[in-house]
């Protein structure tokens, strides 16, 4: 390099060198077994990576002379892993680069405030990013504590109760719907149906029927649903009655600009740890796991929300905005909880205790959502922080999260209103069950009307296996959905 002593370059390779040829040594004596040798190529890669972080980046030509060096130091066959030198230190550089840009301490952290002031000490512990990484095989153990879960402690409840284990009717095998099924479209349009009706000679709504009932088929059952509507319940109400507990020793349940006093030399402390590892490990579970559950309507919904949930976590978690994170979290819990309970109510076909849940649950949700949240949790955040702390770029972005949040509460609450409006308007006549209405928002099956069901004067003459019909309008007594948020 222009202006540095070539001894200093000499010395520097020689130390970097000789520290990655002893640790090879032990490791891997000199062998010609190929075995070893490839093994001994992955470790020296792998030390070389290491030390290539450790090289200032005015020697990027160190890089090349130490691939060199200790190449010729391993043994068997010679296996060249190395990139180019150049390639390395630029990528290097970009990703330092990178990595500084989103850490950038003026973004994250307000006025006066650097990442060495919230570095831990003997006296205090603070939030750290890396304590997140534990969250993801966190997640994963909640997954198969789930697994777990259901077949052994959730499976024998719902026999207990005498759920059915089987699905929906299967509809009559046919080789070509098959193949239309399968391979063209899955929602027939008219003019396709027109063609299949002439082909097969049976009725259009025979037909209609019968891709109705080939696409329920591949639906879980009661008995899935309600395992999974007890899982969820039984995490819920373990965190909540957790949050509950933990919350009632703080100050700032009790007056919420305890949250920023002194922020953000607020200490972290066991419990707040817990809280926060717990709740990203398990919405990073069903932010992965919604890709192999009941497929919803508002699929998308959900995942936005999901994506939400963990961006406020981390946000808040990261630049210790904590104190007003668990309130966030407990305040959210609460309705989940009468939700996945008024659920199972539904599939145990206990329909009291199920009217009961839904409308507890209701009045909970839109009284803590449209309520609580604005005016506890929205106030502190964007008001009380402004008065005390001031504004700086990620409280911007963490506010515009909750608000995101908001919007989706206002959107649900629509749904719930409207399920509610229509069960006791179908109440008029029968039993109303809130989470049993045909066609709603977010049935996780589909049903036909009392006129889908009711033949047609013309229609044609077929035996009772052609059109696969019965008297529960193409459900066979599966339970539909409820149309409202599994979790919020």
């Amino acid at each position: 390099m222009p202006g540095e002593a070539p001894s200093d370059v000499c010395s520097t390779k020689s130390v970097f060198c000789n520290q990655l040829i002893r640790e090879l040594q032990a490791d891997f004596p000199q062998t010609k077994n190929p075995l070893l040798s490839v093994a001994a190529s992955l470790k020296m890669y792998s030390l070389f990576l290491s030390l290539s972080l450790r090289i200032s980046h005015h020697q990027p030509s160190l890089h090349g002379q130490i691939a060199c060096e200790t190449s010729r130091h391993t043994a068997g066959p010679s296996i060249c892993l190395f990139p180019n030198p150049v390639t390395v230190s630029c990528c290097r550089e970009e990703m330092a680069g990178i990595l500084a840009w989103f850490w950038n301490e003026r973004f994250w952290l307000p006025h006066n405030v650097t990442w060495a002031d919230l570095k831990n000490t003997d006296e205090a512990t603070f939030p750290q990013a890396e304590d997140l990484y534990l969250a993801c095989p966190l997640a994963f153990c909640i997954f198969m504590i789930r697994l777990v879960f259901e077949r052994f402690i959730a499976r024998p409840c719902a026999m207990g109760l005498k759920i059915q284990t089987n699905g929906p009717q299967k509809a009559q095998p046919n080789a070509i719907l098959e193949k239309v099924f399968t391979a063209i479209t899955k929602h027939p349009d008219e003019k396709r149906l027109e063609g299949l009706s002439k082909q097969l000679d049976w009725d259009v709504r025979t037909i209609q029927r019968w891709f109705r009932q080939r696409r329920n088929q591949e639906k879980p059952s009661t008995l899935a649903r309600f395992c999974e509507s007890m899982w969820r319940f039984t995490f819920y109400l373990y965190i909540f009655t957790y949050g509950v507990r933990f919350l009632k020793k703080t100050p700032w349940l009790w007056n919420t600009k305890e949250c920023w006093y002194n922020y953000p030399y607020q200490p972290l402390t066991v419990d707040i740890h817990y809280y926060y590892i717990l709740e990203l490990s398990f919405y990073l579970s069903l932010l992965f796991s919604q890709f192999t559950d009941i497929r919803r309507k508002d699929f998308l919904i959900m995942f936005l929300h999901h994506v939400a949930t963990i961006s406020l976590i981390t946000f808040s978690y990261v630049n210790n905005m904590a104190r007003v994170g668990t309130l966030v979290m407990c305040l959210h819990d609460a309705a989940d909880v009468l939700i996945e309970a008024a659920k199972m109510a539904n599939y145990a076909k206990c329909q009291i205790l199920c009217n009961l849940l839904f409308a507890m649950f209701a009045i909970l949700f839109i009284s803590s959502r449209l309520g609580v949240y604005p005016v506890w949790i929205l106030n502190t955040t964007l008001f009380e922080s402004w008065e005390i702390v001031g504004p700086y770029p990620s409280w911007w972005v963490f506010n515009l999260l909750l608000i995101l949040l908001q919007l989706l509460h206002s959107f649900w609450s629509y749904l719930i209103v409207k399920t509610a409006c229509r069960a006791i308007s179908k109440g008029k006549v029968g039993k109303w069950n809130p989470l049993h209405v045909s066609k709603d928002d977010r049935s996780d099956i589909e049903s036909s009307s009392d006129e889908d069901d009711s033949p047609p004067p013309n229609q044609k003459h077929h035996n009772s296996t052609t059109n696969g019909t019965n008297k529960n309008h193409g459900t066979n007594g599966y339970l539909t959905g409820a149309p409202y948020p599994d979790e919020h």
